[in-house]
């Protein structure tokens, strides 16, 4: 069928709005007409070369819509279901079969390979193939062809427009501390970075009950509304100093929890110097400058009786976690809409300007 997508022709190059052929759905696949999709920085990774997918290329992995045709075998969902598309998985291999499909052994060829696991192709231009497939997807799209593992069905009273937004980084920064990291009650915990992954986290640590919640970022509008999601500190890393010391003012024990967004050597390793004894350390990205000091990480490790703990997608259960985040959503105990701004597909350059400028927070682009 015909399509609307945002095309990436090469790294780094605006996007292209054009038209392209969508493949029929498979047994198990199926065409969702995208209402709105989230826009990640592993989009904004994707688009600039790093994640090695070639050009030209279809992006987006946090996209909802609707149910228009299924496959043969597909049970899960009907045509018609308001549905949200979410990371591919096997669901075969043995961390799949442990419920734990964000660690599946399949995960990089799934969900960044350009094709499907049989090597075929789900885009075309003009009948020249286009890589998508993007995490089971490619829904920076008026259509998107997924597959029955990796959608879930909304909730009722779930707002359409941006439900995707839960499919990647919202549930990733939310699930490593509910899920990865299972803060206790009455726990501390810091969050390094406040974009939408951070505040995520912020809102998860809500959710669990911890009694002192950090929030580490430069831009004084994101730390404003880290403290209206209930953060009881906000730390401005400019002017902090080490930022170790800046949290043991707060806490002089250290924290019971530390989530690092950033993905930088230098504030990953003042994160292990302000855990407290038997504190965890969850991450979820490494720095493409350089790496963290291993031999310091190890010895602060040692003595503290630390865990350092990396993190995918938090540890989602797709059909488990999503509707569990949607639940508190529409309970008023998870207000994820408060990180959103909505842009036409048709202007995605501007909302990735917007991101990365700190104009927004979450940008979902509505085709």
């Amino acid at each position: 069928m015909r399509i609307t997508a945002a095309l990436t022709t090469a790294a780094n190059q605006p996007f292209e709005i054009v038209e392209l052929e969508l493949d029929d759905p498979r047994d198990n696949e199926l065409v969702v007409r995208v209402a709105g999709v989230g826009l990640c920085h592993t989009d904004v990774a994707a688009h600039a070369g790093s994640l090695f997918v070639p050009a030209p290329a279809v992006f987006g992995h946090e996209g909802a819509g609707i149910v228009e045709r299924v496959g043969a075998k597909v049970t899960k969902v009907q045509p018609g279901d308001k549905v949200l598309m979410t990371f591919m998985s096997c669901g075969h291999c043995p961390c799949c079969e442990a419920d734990a499909p964000a660690y599946c052994h399949s995960m990089r060829p799934l969900n960044f390979g350009g094709k499907r696991a049989d090597g075929s192709v789900t885009l075309r231009r003009a009948g020249a193939p286009v890589s998508g497939h993007f995490f089971g997807q490619s829904s920076f799209a008026s259509h998107a062809l997924a597959h029955e593992r990796n959608v879930v069905k909304l909730l009722d009273g779930m707002p359409l427009e941006i439900a995707g937004a839960l499919g990647c980084g919202i549930q990733t920064g939310a699930g490593a501390v509910m899920r990865s990291m299972a803060a206790r009650a009455g726990s501390s915990l810091v969050v390094l970075g406040g974009g939408s992954v951070g505040l995520s986290g912020l809102m998860g640590g809500v959710v669990q009950g911890c009694s002192t919640l950090i929030v580490v970022e430069p831009q004084v509008a994101r730390r404003d509304l880290a403290l209206s999601l209930g953060a009881t500190h906000v730390i401005d890393p400019a002017t902090a100093g080490p930022l170790s010391a800046a949290v043991r003012a707060v806490l002089p024990h250290g924290a019971d929890y530390v989530l690092d967004t950033t993905g930088n050597a230098e504030v990953m390793e003042q994160a292990t110097l302000m855990l407290a004894h038997r504190g965890t350390f969850g991450f979820l990205g490494i720095s493409a400058n350089r790496e963290a000091k291993l031999p310091g990480l190890i010895s602060n490790a040692l003595v503290g009786g630390h865990t350092y703990r990396g993190i995918i997608e938090g540890d989602s259960d797709i059909d488990t976690y999503l509707p569990e985040l949607m639940r508190l959503h529409l309970d008023g105990k998870f207000p994820f809409d408060r990180l959103v701004k909505t842009y036409p597909l048709a202007n995605i350059n501007n909302a990735v300007a917007d991101q990365h400028d700190g104009l927004c927070v979450k940008a979902v682009l509505i085709p």
